[in-house]
């Protein structure tokens, strides 16, 4: 079990790893669940594919389904407002949609075939009318927060929104600025690819916010990028690794795009999106359980651009590398022989930062429950 200590702040110089227990503990798990996934933003869908009203998305977060939906249009909306609702039926608890979709007029019940509009209000109860003092009215389908930001979609539960936790143009501060050469919206859906992995989602985020096992995990990947030029920017709720390439593979050389380097950014919790040259892949780390993730690659090409098959074949043995080191570090944090080791202040900053942001959200779930 762990004890409090673990929670305090710890200066970067100075900082150890996070207990082993973090990394293996059921209910440790849990309350990640409720400190971590009930409160930040979760990336869900790209805009391409709700781009009409009545377009939906099924996604979840935590332990509550969601459907991403256009709504009908609006006199200053023509498109329609994009929404986030529960994908749980109010009457008794059944899906309202199953999967993604194009021109819905209204959501319906896989179960009972009760009725709601775009917005979420009920509109349709099959006999129901013989119910004393049933009003349809008063029924609506609870919603969370969504975004659109460069392409892209996010979703955070609304619990969010009263527990001090960040506001999505907070957690985005600064990023558009860097990104401008590279116009992401305009880039087009290529391919999703999903790995699930024998490790904790936190022992992905970290591989991932740190270069400093390019030279021996990744040696074709170092030989791409500059690792003495190789750094790390801390924001409050984002990092960003770069590094110029000194090589190029497949798409990955310099354009009116942007410049030649590969830009790696970290949205808190468990969002990555990995920029070269007319190329962009976002990561999405999903818990599975407390020792296995789901990690969803998502491909996005500029128009134009020669999507090429030594990106693809690149890409995947980057993973592979990456899915047998996780996979073998799980194996060590649960065998009982590890204790937190010290980071590296210069080159495992990125590591810290998202430890004190676990720590920080802990320590407010902690005293929620008090």
């Amino acid at each position: 079990m762990l004890d409090a200590d673990w929670l305090e702040p710890q200066s970067a110089d100075r900082a150890l790893s996070l207990p082993a227990a973090c990394y293996v503990d059921p209910e440790f798990e849990q309350l990640e669940r409720a400190a971590v996934f009930a409160k930040g933003w979760q990336l869900v869908a790209h805009a391409a594919q709700l781009a009409s009203p009545g377009d939906h998305v099924v996604a979840q977060i935590g332990n509550v389904p969601l459907v991403i939906v256009r709504g009908e249009a609006e006199l200053h909306l023509p498109q329609g407002r994009l929404r986030a609702l529960h994908n749980v039926c109010r009457h008794r608890a059944g899906p309202l949609a199953t999967c993604n979709g194009r021109g819905a007029r209204s959501l319906v019940c896989a179960y009972h075939g009760w009725t709601y509009a775009l917005d979420g209000q009920l509109r349709g109860a099959p006999e129901m009318h013989t119910a004393p003092g049933f009003d349809m009215g008063t029924l609506r389908l609870p919603s969370a927060r969504v975004a659109e930001w460069q392409g892209l979609v996010f979703a955070a539960l609304d619990g969010a929104r009263n527990d001090g936790n960040h506001d999505f143009d907070a957690l985005v501060a600064g990023i558009e600025a860097r990104l401008a050469s590279h116009r992401l919206p305009t880039y087009a859906f290529d391919r999703r690819v999903s790995y699930e992995l024998r490790c904790n989602w936190k022992v992905y985020v970290d591989n991932y916010l740190e270069g400093y096992h390019l030279p021996r995990v990744h040696p074709a990947l170092n030989r791409l990028l500059d690792y003495r030029s190789y750094g790390t920017e801390l924001a409050d709720w984002h990092s960003l690794q770069s590094s110029p390439l000194v090589s190029t593979i497949g798409p990955y050389r310099g354009s009116a795009d942007g410049a030649a380097e590969a830009l790696y950014w970290w949205l808190w919790p468990n969002t990555m999106l990995n920029v070269l040259p007319r190329r962009l892949q976002t990561n999405r780390v999903v818990p599975l359980d407390a020792q296995r993730c789901r990690v969803d690659f998502d491909y996005y090409y500029a128009p134009g651009a020669v999507i090429a098959e030594d990106d693809r074949a690149f890409a995947d043995s980057v993973q592979a590398e990456d899915t047998g080191i996780c996979e073998a570090v799980q194996r060590g944090l649960a065998s009982g022989s590890y204790v937190a080791g010290r980071l590296n202040p210069v080159r495992e900053s990125g590591v810290w930062h998202f430890h004190e942001l676990l720590r920080s959200a802990c320590r407010s779930e902690a005293v929620r429950r008090q």
